[in-house]
């Protein structure tokens, strides 16, 4: 149905995607060394859906627009490349300047769905990226985006202790890289 070229991109836009609410989720653990399993769940599954969302409304959005202006599907590979760019730069630049005061001051409920949409923000724009998905192309993008969050955000949560201080690079850095790169390869596979 779908090739490997299109699993290992959803996948590797779930891990850039993800790297935000997986310094989000490693700080809210450093933060409450206690938390309980079922809130661990409840804030990764917070995470996952978020960026479950926000690709699919983005997709729809832009999806409209194309088809109402199908000469703009020729500029997509740009645009993509352009913005997962721009994303990741922003991503690396957010991962050298906030240190160690930066931590969330708590992981009430209010606190984690507030999280969820500031660390989903970016992925809205992904919906250009995957514009030309069909919506079954894009509701699976979208699935695969946010179970890899999901994921990541329960390694993070019971793995947060262990990792402070211990990276060579901030996470966010890292989805960064992950980002321009994902975005170099939508431009090459658009353009050629």
């Amino acid at each position: 149905m779908y090739g490997l070229s299109f699993f290992v991109t959803s996948a590797g836009l779930g891990i850039g995607l993800a790297m935000d609410a997986v310094s989000v989720s490693v700080a809210d653990s450093i933060k409450e060394p206690a938390m309980t399993r079922g809130k661990k769940t409840i804030i990764a599954l917070t995470f996952g859906v978020f960026q479950f969302l926000m690709p699919l409304i983005g997709w729809f959005l832009v999806g409209t627009a194309v088809k109402m202006m199908g000469w703009l599907m020729k500029f997509t590979p740009w645009i993509s490349l352009i913005l997962l760019t721009i994303l990741g730069i922003k991503m690396i630049r957010e991962g050298r300047d906030h240190g160690e005061g930066d931590l969330p001051k708590s992981t009430g409920w209010g606190e984690i769905m507030t999280q969820g949409v500031a660390t989903s923000i970016d992925a809205l724009s992904v919906g250009f990226t995957i514009a030309g998905y069909t919506a079954g192309m894009a509701l699976t993008a979208s699935l695969i985006i946010g179970i890899v969050t999901f994921g990541l955000c329960m390694i993070a949560l019971y793995a947060g202790t262990l990792l402070e201080g211990r990276l060579p690079v901030k996470e966010t850095v890292i989805g960064g890289v992950i980002l321009i790169l994902i975005g170099i390869k939508v431009f090459i596979d658009g353009v050629l």
